[in-house]
């Protein structure tokens, strides 16, 4: 069985979840990652999940981003609003300098998956960076942003250093481009590169995300993206 492969919302139809959904099905794709990467999304988003939650069965698997910015007065808010998110078995991916108030993470155990993060982020880079976060959520686990870590260190060392210590939290891998001003793009022939050199220290089985962003593309160029992903990454 492949590996489970699809896109994140945001990157095919930005803040129009239920029309990203209705793409992602229609390309025939497997997985889906629900994005509120603003703040003012999440509560809409949540609104609309018993919507659907009927399409988004057909999908082996749903993950939740949530909001990339948020204060620690604004945490609880956050935080309640994503219990019924979690109620669903949702993998939830978050960066790691919103946790906080670490030790209130701790109630979503193995379904909090740590970002490691672009040159933007004080921090969240490096093994080091993350070893804190895991040390104080045990049960957590990594979403290893492959783009992210190559701009962090473009001779992909800091991606091989993720992947020799963080193996077994690996629970999803985010692809695309990401140039040096740290915005996405869809994949270039370097990038795809870039990955295919590190496709043989991958497990089998991690789902794959894309961040490439394709709003208004056909069909064609969707399914193009996600082919030339599945070759980069032996995900067949």
């Amino acid at each position: 069985m492949t590996r489970p492969i699809g896109f994140s919302t945001g990157a095919l139809a930005r803040d129009d979840v239920r029309r990203a959904v209705e793409i992602s099905l229609a390309a025939g794709l497997d997985a889906i990652e629900l994005s509120a990467l603003r703040l003012r999304q999440l509560s809409p988003l949540v609104a609309l999940l018993d919507d659907l939650d009927a399409d988004l069965a057909g999908f082996r698997y749903v993950s939740f981003h949530v909001p990339s910015r948020f204060s620690s007065q604004q945490e609880p808010q956050v935080l309640a609003l994503l219990a019924p998110v979690h109620d669903r078995g949702w993998p939830l991916v978050v960066h790691p300098d919103v946790l906080h108030t670490r030790p209130a993470w701790r109630r979503f155990g193995a379904a909090l998956l740590i970002e490691n993060m672009d040159d933007r982020k004080p921090y969240g880079q490096t093994v080091d960076d993350l070893a804190p976060l895991f040390r104080d959520l045990p049960e957590a686990r990594l979403c290893l942003d492959l783009a992210h870590a190559r701009q962090v260190d473009p001779t992909l060392g800091e991606a091989e250093q993720l992947l020799l210590h963080l193996t077994p939290r690996l629970a999803e891998l985010h692809v695309s481009h990401v140039d040096p001003r740290s915005a996405h793009h869809p994949l270039t022939e370097d990038a795809l590169a870039a990955y295919q050199e590190l496709a043989p220290l991958l497990p089998p089985g991690v789902p794959v995300i894309l961040e490439s962003p394709l709003v208004g593309c056909p069909l064609e160029a969707i399914a193009d993206e996600v082919t030339q992903a599945r070759t980069a990454l032996s995900v067949d």
